[in-house]
Protein backbone atom coordinates (compact mmCIF):
# COMPACT_ATOMS: atom_id res chain seq x y z
CA UNK A 1 0.00 0.00 0.00
CA UNK A 2 1.32 3.44 -0.86
CA UNK A 3 0.51 6.84 0.63
CA UNK A 4 0.27 9.94 -1.57
CA UNK A 5 -0.14 13.55 -0.46
CA UNK A 6 -0.14 16.51 -2.77
CA UNK A 7 1.31 19.86 -1.75
CA UNK A 8 -2.11 21.43 -1.20
CA UNK A 9 -3.03 18.78 1.38
CA UNK A 10 0.25 19.28 3.24
CA UNK A 11 -0.28 23.04 3.34
CA UNK A 12 -3.86 22.58 4.60
CA UNK A 13 -2.75 20.21 7.36
CA UNK A 14 0.02 22.58 8.37
CA UNK A 15 -2.42 25.50 8.67
CA UNK A 16 -4.84 23.42 10.74
CA UNK A 17 -2.04 22.43 13.08
CA UNK A 18 -0.95 26.03 13.54
CA UNK A 19 -4.52 27.11 14.28
CA UNK A 20 -4.86 24.37 16.91
CA UNK A 21 -1.59 25.38 18.58
CA UNK A 22 -2.68 29.01 18.75
CA UNK A 23 -6.06 28.00 20.17
CA UNK A 24 -4.34 26.01 22.89
CA UNK A 25 -1.87 28.79 23.61
CA UNK A 26 1.08 26.67 22.44
CA UNK A 27 3.83 27.89 20.17
CA UNK A 28 2.96 31.59 20.43
CA UNK A 29 4.65 34.21 22.59
CA UNK A 30 3.83 33.93 26.32
CA UNK A 31 1.67 36.73 27.72
CA UNK A 32 3.76 38.91 30.02
CA UNK A 33 2.42 39.24 33.58
CA UNK A 34 2.44 42.60 35.32
CA UNK A 35 4.63 42.39 38.45
CA UNK A 36 3.11 43.41 41.81
CA UNK A 37 4.51 43.54 45.34
CA UNK A 38 1.58 41.74 46.96
CA UNK A 39 -1.54 39.71 46.22
CA UNK A 40 -4.05 40.80 48.89
CA UNK A 41 -7.30 38.82 48.99
CA UNK A 42 -9.93 40.33 51.30
CA UNK A 43 -12.37 37.77 52.73
CA UNK A 44 -15.43 39.53 54.19
CA UNK A 45 -17.78 37.84 56.66
CA UNK A 46 -21.42 38.22 55.52
CA UNK A 47 -22.99 35.72 57.93
CA UNK A 48 -26.36 36.19 59.65
CA UNK A 49 -24.87 37.89 62.71
CA UNK A 50 -23.71 40.74 60.47
CA UNK A 51 -26.95 42.68 60.05
CA UNK A 52 -27.50 45.58 57.65
CA UNK A 53 -26.02 48.24 59.94
CA UNK A 54 -22.95 46.18 60.83
CA UNK A 55 -22.34 45.23 57.22
CA UNK A 56 -22.51 48.87 56.17
CA UNK A 57 -19.96 49.79 58.83
CA UNK A 58 -17.64 47.14 57.41
CA UNK A 59 -18.25 48.25 53.83
CA UNK A 60 -17.53 51.88 54.66
CA UNK A 61 -14.35 50.82 56.42
CA UNK A 62 -12.99 49.09 53.32
CA UNK A 63 -14.02 52.02 51.10
CA UNK A 64 -12.30 54.53 53.37
CA UNK A 65 -9.15 52.40 53.52
CA UNK A 66 -8.78 52.29 49.73
CA UNK A 67 -9.30 56.06 49.58
CA UNK A 68 -6.76 56.71 52.31
CA UNK A 69 -3.51 58.48 51.33
CA UNK A 70 -1.74 56.28 53.91
CA UNK A 71 -2.62 53.11 52.01
CA UNK A 72 -1.45 54.65 48.74
CA UNK A 73 1.78 55.74 50.42
CA UNK A 74 2.38 52.16 51.61
CA UNK A 75 1.80 50.87 48.08
CA UNK A 76 4.29 53.35 46.63
CA UNK A 77 6.90 52.16 49.10
CA UNK A 78 7.18 48.77 47.37
CA UNK A 79 9.61 47.79 44.63
CA UNK A 80 6.90 47.68 41.95
CA UNK A 81 4.77 50.39 43.56
CA UNK A 82 1.65 48.34 42.92
CA UNK A 83 -0.39 45.56 44.51
CA UNK A 84 -3.10 43.21 43.27
CA UNK A 85 -6.27 43.17 45.36
CA UNK A 86 -9.47 41.15 45.25
CA UNK A 87 -12.46 40.73 47.56
CA UNK A 88 -15.18 38.19 48.21
CA UNK A 89 -17.97 37.72 50.76
CA UNK A 90 -18.28 34.42 52.62
CA UNK A 91 -20.61 32.57 54.99
CA UNK A 92 -21.12 28.78 54.85
CA UNK A 93 -18.70 26.14 53.54
CA UNK A 94 -19.85 26.56 49.92
CA UNK A 95 -21.27 30.07 50.13
CA UNK A 96 -18.90 32.68 48.73
CA UNK A 97 -19.46 35.55 46.30
CA UNK A 98 -16.97 37.60 44.29
CA UNK A 99 -17.07 41.36 44.85
CA UNK A 100 -13.80 42.61 43.35
CA UNK A 101 -11.85 40.55 40.79
CA UNK A 102 -8.05 40.69 40.79
CA UNK A 103 -7.25 44.36 40.18
CA UNK A 104 -4.00 46.32 40.23
CA UNK A 105 -3.89 49.26 42.63
CA UNK A 106 -1.01 51.61 41.92
CA UNK A 107 -2.32 55.16 42.14
CA UNK A 108 -5.22 57.25 43.42
CA UNK A 109 -7.36 56.49 40.37
CA UNK A 110 -7.06 52.71 40.62
CA UNK A 111 -7.53 52.76 44.40
CA UNK A 112 -10.66 54.88 44.04
CA UNK A 113 -11.95 52.52 41.36
CA UNK A 114 -11.75 49.61 43.80
CA UNK A 115 -13.35 51.71 46.54
CA UNK A 116 -16.23 52.64 44.23
CA UNK A 117 -16.80 49.00 43.25
CA UNK A 118 -16.99 47.97 46.92
CA UNK A 119 -19.26 50.92 47.67
CA UNK A 120 -21.77 50.20 44.90
CA UNK A 121 -21.84 46.38 44.77
CA UNK A 122 -24.88 45.02 46.62
CA UNK A 123 -24.42 42.55 49.44
CA UNK A 124 -24.52 39.07 47.90
CA UNK A 125 -24.86 36.82 50.98
CA UNK A 126 -27.05 37.10 54.08
CA UNK A 127 -26.50 33.93 56.13
CA UNK A 128 -25.53 30.29 56.01
CA UNK A 129 -23.20 29.85 58.96
CA UNK A 130 -19.62 30.86 59.59
CA UNK A 131 -17.13 28.70 57.71
CA UNK A 132 -13.68 30.26 57.92
CA UNK A 133 -12.26 27.04 56.50
CA UNK A 134 -14.58 27.35 53.50
CA UNK A 135 -13.41 30.92 52.98
CA UNK A 136 -9.74 29.86 53.08
CA UNK A 137 -10.32 26.98 50.67
CA UNK A 138 -12.20 29.28 48.29
CA UNK A 139 -9.46 31.90 48.54
CA UNK A 140 -6.78 29.38 47.63
CA UNK A 141 -8.45 28.85 44.26
CA UNK A 142 -8.05 32.53 43.44
CA UNK A 143 -4.28 32.82 43.44
CA UNK A 144 -3.59 30.58 40.41
CA UNK A 145 -6.15 32.64 38.46
CA UNK A 146 -4.40 35.96 39.00
CA UNK A 147 -3.14 37.61 35.82
CA UNK A 148 -0.41 39.34 37.84
CA UNK A 149 2.98 38.16 39.08
CA UNK A 150 3.95 38.47 42.72
CA UNK A 151 5.36 36.07 45.29
CA UNK A 152 3.81 37.53 48.45
CA UNK A 153 0.25 36.25 48.85
CA UNK A 154 -2.05 37.13 51.75
CA UNK A 155 -5.59 36.16 52.71
CA UNK A 156 -7.09 38.84 54.96
CA UNK A 157 -9.97 37.28 56.96
CA UNK A 158 -12.37 39.51 58.88
CA UNK A 159 -15.22 38.06 60.91
CA UNK A 160 -17.23 38.10 64.12
CA UNK A 161 -17.40 34.39 64.91
CA UNK A 162 -15.47 31.14 65.14
CA UNK A 163 -15.67 28.37 62.55
CA UNK A 164 -18.97 26.48 62.83
CA UNK A 165 -19.26 24.77 59.45
CA UNK A 166 -17.18 22.84 56.96
CA UNK A 167 -13.89 21.13 57.61
CA UNK A 168 -11.25 21.89 60.22
CA UNK A 169 -10.11 25.50 60.00
CA UNK A 170 -6.69 24.45 61.32
CA UNK A 171 -6.26 22.02 58.44
CA UNK A 172 -7.36 24.62 55.91
CA UNK A 173 -4.95 27.15 57.40
CA UNK A 174 -2.04 24.73 57.49
CA UNK A 175 -2.53 23.71 53.86
CA UNK A 176 -2.59 27.38 52.81
CA UNK A 177 0.59 28.13 54.77
CA UNK A 178 2.28 25.08 53.23
CA UNK A 179 1.51 26.62 49.84
CA UNK A 180 3.31 29.85 50.88
CA UNK A 181 0.15 31.84 51.55
CA UNK A 182 -0.12 33.97 54.69
CA UNK A 183 -3.40 34.38 56.56
CA UNK A 184 -3.95 37.50 58.63
CA UNK A 185 -7.03 38.14 60.74
CA UNK A 186 -9.37 40.88 61.87
CA UNK A 187 -11.60 39.39 64.58
CA UNK A 188 -14.54 41.56 65.70
CA UNK A 189 -15.32 40.95 69.36
CA UNK A 190 -18.99 41.95 69.24
CA UNK A 191 -20.31 38.46 70.08
CA UNK A 192 -17.35 36.35 71.15
CA UNK A 193 -15.06 38.15 73.63
CA UNK A 194 -12.29 35.56 73.14
CA UNK A 195 -12.44 35.52 69.35
CA UNK A 196 -9.00 37.13 69.17
CA UNK A 197 -7.51 34.15 70.96
CA UNK A 198 -9.38 31.80 68.64
CA UNK A 199 -8.00 33.59 65.58
CA UNK A 200 -4.48 33.49 66.97
CA UNK A 201 -4.61 29.74 67.65
CA UNK A 202 -6.67 28.57 64.68
CA UNK A 203 -6.86 31.08 61.85
CA UNK A 204 -3.77 33.21 61.25
CA UNK A 205 -0.64 31.56 59.93
CA UNK A 206 2.54 31.96 57.96
CA UNK A 207 5.72 34.01 58.49
CA UNK A 208 4.81 37.33 60.05
CA UNK A 209 1.10 36.51 60.30
CA UNK A 210 -0.74 38.99 62.50
CA UNK A 211 -4.15 40.28 63.47
CA UNK A 212 -5.73 43.58 64.35
CA UNK A 213 -8.62 43.30 66.80
CA UNK A 214 -11.80 45.37 66.49
CA UNK A 215 -13.70 45.55 69.77
CA UNK A 216 -16.94 46.17 67.84
CA UNK A 217 -18.21 47.12 64.40
CA UNK A 218 -17.86 50.83 65.13
CA UNK A 219 -14.08 50.44 65.37
CA UNK A 220 -13.81 48.26 62.25
CA UNK A 221 -12.82 51.13 59.94
CA UNK A 222 -9.82 52.09 62.07
CA UNK A 223 -8.78 48.44 62.37
CA UNK A 224 -8.93 47.63 58.65
CA UNK A 225 -7.05 50.80 57.74
CA UNK A 226 -4.21 49.96 60.12
CA UNK A 227 -4.23 46.34 59.01
CA UNK A 228 -4.01 47.08 55.31
CA UNK A 229 -1.17 49.55 55.81
CA UNK A 230 0.83 46.93 57.73
CA UNK A 231 0.02 44.16 55.23
CA UNK A 232 1.13 46.24 52.28
CA UNK A 233 4.27 47.60 53.92
CA UNK A 234 5.63 44.56 55.74
CA UNK A 235 8.15 42.13 54.28
CA UNK A 236 7.45 39.38 56.79
CA UNK A 237 8.09 38.96 60.50
CA UNK A 238 9.60 35.98 62.30
CA UNK A 239 6.54 34.99 64.34
CA UNK A 240 2.82 35.41 64.66
CA UNK A 241 1.88 38.79 66.02
CA UNK A 242 -1.09 40.51 67.56
CA UNK A 243 -1.07 44.24 66.94
CA UNK A 244 -3.42 46.16 69.18
CA UNK A 245 -7.13 46.51 69.75
CA UNK A 246 -9.22 49.08 67.92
Amino acid sequence: MSWRFDSRELIWRGCCGAIMLLALGVGGPARAQVPVDLHLLLAVDASGSVDFTRFELKRRGYVAAFRSPQVLQAIRGGENQSIAVAMFQWTGPLLQAEIVPWTVVKDAASANSVASLIETTPRRLFGGGTSISGAIDYAMRWFPQSPFRGERRVIDVSGDGSNNGGRSVIRARDEAVAADVNINGLPILAWEPNLDRYYKENVIGGPGAFMIVATNFNTFADAILKKMIIEIAMNGRPSRTRIGKR
